[in-house]
């Protein structure tokens, strides 16, 4: 009987093996290629290229695997936070969409075309096409966007940009994301567990309140602040972005436990599915970094635009390692994963 493989899991692969699958097969490459100004890293989630204007080409692709509704709002935003991170204005778009063998109807593919469409409309993109196709083996449908941006060359900003002494601000809270997709995927189980219609709304609303966009937040802050880098937080959650913006930079970092947000809604729901909520996705969660004179006007900014935000830590020496430290005052080792808490509900 062949052993059962631990070591791959639902999600992200582990960051120590992917960080030596780019460098054995990817890495070459792009050195090779003088246009790459930023390619393959672990905790850089879009490539940069010169192409000879006075602009940066930013480049970025991502899936969506866990969401059916709204699916296509869904892709739009997950590629236009990792763009916005780079300082960058998304611009052009395409998707490949894999849809269902035995679940797909002529309103689903609708459905998904005019939710890319609008969203799209909505934030200045243009679609450039892409491709679709039923394919066989799947349950729900896949869309894997592909996002075009640009960025004034002086105006780049990378995760590996974080400095030692720099602090760390999160906007919104953690488990916003994940709180969307159980709300809206598992609506019928919620309802078993004996949770009301106005919670359930609530949750399914979050795609939009708080949100998991942020291209608002991203551009407050890179407009009118020196920021040394940004990371949206996606599959891993918190904890795992953390773990990235540390890999990038080769530094340590320190965060308060209880300076961290959990609203309401996703406190309950990760105590009904044992979920850690530091550990769950959350797209419309941003992590900034910027230096320490600056983090308390930033902040002041970001309220009055109605985007909570909070200093939660700072960046260490690499040495240090990650770290958090409890409502008491005591400092641990700080733990994160790569596969996601979600991937318990699915």
């Amino acid at each position: 009987m062949p052993k059962k493989n631990n070591f791959f899991h639902t999600g992200k692969l582990k960051h120590e093996f992917l960080g030596k699958m780019v460098k054995d097969f990817i890495s070459d490459l792009e050195i090779k290629d003088k246009r790459v100004i930023q390619g393959s890293k672990i905790g850089e989630d879009a490539a940069v290229l010169d192409m000879g204007t006075n602009n940066y080409l930013v480049v970025k692709t991502d899936p969506i695997t866990f969401a059916t509704y709204e699916i296509g709002y869904y892709a739009i935003n997950v590629n236009v936070n990792d763009v916005a991170c780079m300082g960058a204005t998304p611009k052009w778009f395409q998707s490949t969409i894999l849809l269902p063998e035995k679940k797909t109807s002529q309103e689903l593919v609708e459905n998904i075309f005019k939710s890319l469409h609008d969203t799209c409309e909505s934030i200045g993109i243009t679609i450039i096409g892409g491709h679709t196709e039923v394919t066989p083996g799947i349950e729900r449908p896949i869309v894997v966007g592909f996002l075009l941006g640009e960025v004034e060359k002086d105006k780049l900003i990378r995760t590996s940009g974080a400095e030692i002494g720099d602090a760390l601000i999160l906007t919104k809270g953690v488990f916003i994301e994940g709180t969307s997709i159980i709300g809206r995927e598992k609506e019928a189980e919620l309802e078993r567990f004996g949770l009301d219609s106005d919670f359930i709304k609530k949750c399914k609303n979050y795609l939009y309140d708080p949100g998991i966009s942020v291209l608002k937040e991203a551009q407050l802050a890179s407009e009118n602040f020196k920021i040394k880098a940004m990371h949206d937080v996606t599959e891993g959650g918190l904890n795992c972005a953390i773990a990235e913006v540390a890999i990038s930079s080769k530094n340590g970092i320190l965060i308060e436990n209880e300076k961290i947000k959990v609203l309401p809604e996703p406190l309950l729901l990760s105590k009904l599915y044992k979920l850690n909520p530091l550990n769950t996705i959350s797209s419309g969660s941003l992590l900034i970094v910027t230096e320490q004179k600056d983090s308390s006007d930033l902040i002041e900014l970001l309220r009055k635009n109605n985007i909570n935000a909070v200093k939660i830590g700072e960046i260490l020496s690499e040495k240090k390692g990650l770290l958090i430290k409890d409502d008491k005052g005591k400092i641990s080792a700080l733990s994160y994963s790569e596969t996601d808490e979600i991937t318990k509900v699915f």
